[in-house]
């Protein structure tokens, strides 16, 4: 894999990555909510308007274009791997901004997740 279709791949990964976490950062903001038919108008509001929200929309628009970009130059069959870095990225940083426990059965997940998308790269 060349150095621009590594960039590209990884770009397009740290993109979905941020963008998941800008979306949960949006629905911490919103709060719990549930949809009903007489509230799915405002609650579809709120979460449209609410800039974390928009921002992890923006992320995932640009990454989808970048992952196109990406999948132009590098075989599906290594480039969908690599998409598990989000996982390791996302459960150390919500670990870290949003408290959510990090267990020695996740770490371990996790070093598996490292373990295999460096065979798959190698490849």
């Amino acid at each position: 894999m060349s150095a621009v279709s590594f960039a590209l791949i990884i770009t397009s990964v740290l993109l979905n990555a941020v963008a998941q976490l800008l979306l949960k950062a949006g629905t911490n903001a919103v709060g719990h909510f549930e949809f009903h038919l007489d509230n799915v108008l405002p609650v579809g509001l709120k979460l449209a308007f609410e800039p974390h929200i928009m921002g992890g929309v923006a992320c995932y628009v640009v990454s989808l274009v970048v992952w196109i970009m990406g999948l132009s130059r590098v075989p599906v069959s290594v480039a969908y791997p690599m998409l598990s870095i989000g996982y390791v990225i996302n459960a150390f940083v919500a670990w870290h901004w949003f408290g959510e426990a990090l267990t020695a059965q996740k770490l371990a997940g996790i070093g598996f997740i490292v373990v295999g998308v460096f065979l798959v790269a190698r490849s």
